[in-house]
């Protein structure tokens, strides 16, 4: 473990500007073909999401479909053994067992608006597959979801949750046969048929609006967050806020109003694989550099000659060679901490939580409980842990410890 603290810099507002760009990071970097689509989106997504009827149909799914608002659990034990006051946000508990939901349900809605009735999606570790999947269903279109071979054999209760649900799951086999290589496979489908399909990112990546556009839908876990702290401690703020970043979308719900309130502690947790200098991990803050990848320039790892390095993680949701721009920013800028939390610190933690609380958090989700040894909180400070997924989809990779 180690944090990235070099990159201190000056405060800023860490709202998107007008050109998709946070800092020096986003922006749309996209072939010719693409532009219609990316522009369509530009010139519309604000204006659309921002409709009374649009808000009135987004909230009655979130609370009646979705089940919002999660729980935020004390965690009585877990915090008895941090000696701190530990709070749970339980994306867990949504409908699909994750917060990926969140951003799927808004998306399919601004679909629909914009007239396209064909959904194409990538999913790592098949949460936002299925997230996507459920609502095609519920609004019946069309849905087709590339995956990667690797994460089709690794999260195959998922996949046939997808299969389920009306889906076509699509293998991507180039590359390492995981997020990234789904994602440039979902990209070219999208190029293919830009007039009648839209294409639903899963996380805060890809070209402006979609890291904006994303970080807006799962905002509504930050929301809920400070008024469930208001409500069990008087106070909005709490001292930290932790969650796991792949991409990071669920990091980006969980930071978003907190970003200017300087007083709250952001805390990011990246898959550090079998360890940072192992040559076998997704560390992107500790092992990256400024580029473009699928979209936007953020950080990602890269060779010498900008070739992409394949990444490592026990996690498919976090198996992915860089962040997104927000993120990115957070970094360079100081404002969040990021942490490499290996492989088999992650399986600890979640065996932790699922032995001191009942939990079986998703992988993903463990590597940011995994941070909390090295937090040193003191004992009248709040700390909340971004619980993005629950466990069940990693049940084979978790009995593989016992």
């Amino acid at each position: 473990m180690t944090s990235t603290e070099q990159h201190k810099g000056q405060e800023t507002a860490f709202a998107v500007n007008a050109k998709g760009y946070y800092g020096k990071f986003g922006g749309a970097y996209i072939p010719e073909m693409l532009h219609p689509n990316v522009e369509e989106l530009q010139q519309n997504y604000l204006q659309i999401i921002h409709q009374a009827d649009f808000q009135e149909e987004f909230q009655n799914l979130l609370k009646n479909y979705v089940g919002r608002p999660t729980p935020l659990y004390y965690a009585t034990r877990l915090s008895e053994k941090y000696k701190t006051n530990i709070y749970l946000k339980r994306e867990d508990l949504c409908h699909t067992g994750a917060h990926k939901v969140n951003n799927t349900i808004g998306q399919i809605l601004l679909a629909k608006r914009l007239g396209k009735h064909k959904i194409v999606a990538e999913t790592g570790a098949g949460q936002h597959g299925v997230a996507t999947a459920t609502v095609c269903a519920l609004m019946g279109l069309e849905c087709i979801v590339y995956m990667g071979e690797i994460d089709i054999q690794r999260q195959a209760p998922n996949v046939a949750r997808m299969k389920m649900l009306g889906a076509e799951v699509r293998p991507a086999t180039s590359g390492s046969k995981t997020l990234k290589d789904a994602t440039n496979e979902a990209l070219r489908h999208w190029i293919n048929n830009p007039v009648d399909t839209h294409y639903i990112i899963g996380s805060v990546v890809g070209p402006h609006p979609y890291p904006d556009m994303v970080a807006r839908f799962q905002s509504i876990i930050s929301e809920e967050i400070r008024s469930q702290l208001l409500e069990k401690t008087g106070k909005e703020n709490p001292d930290y806020v932790i969650a796991c970043v792949g991409g990071g979308s669920n990091a980006a719900g969980a930071f978003y109003h907190f970003l200017d309130e300087l007083d709250v502690k952001l805390i990011a947790a990246e898959a550090g694989g079998h360890g940072i200098h192992s040559g076998m991990s997704a560390a992107t803050t500790f092992l990256g550099k400024p580029g473009v990848l699928h979209g936007s320039k953020s950080i990602l790892m890269q060779t010498e000659d900008g070739q992409v390095v394949e990444p490592q993680s026990i996690s498919a949701g976090l198996d992915y060679p860089g962040i997104g721009p927000l993120h990115a920013h957070l970094w360079d800028s100081g404002r969040a901490k990021f942490y490499a939390i290996t492989d088999e610190e992650s399986i600890e933690a979640g065996f932790e939580l699922t032995k001191l609380e009942g939990i079986i958090p998703a992988i993903e989700s463990a590597h940011a409980l995994s941070v909390l040894k090295y937090l040193n909180a003191e004992a009248n400070e709040t700390v909340v842990v971004n619980l993005s997924g629950r466990g069940d989809k990693d049940l084979a990779t978790y009995m593989k410890y016992l």
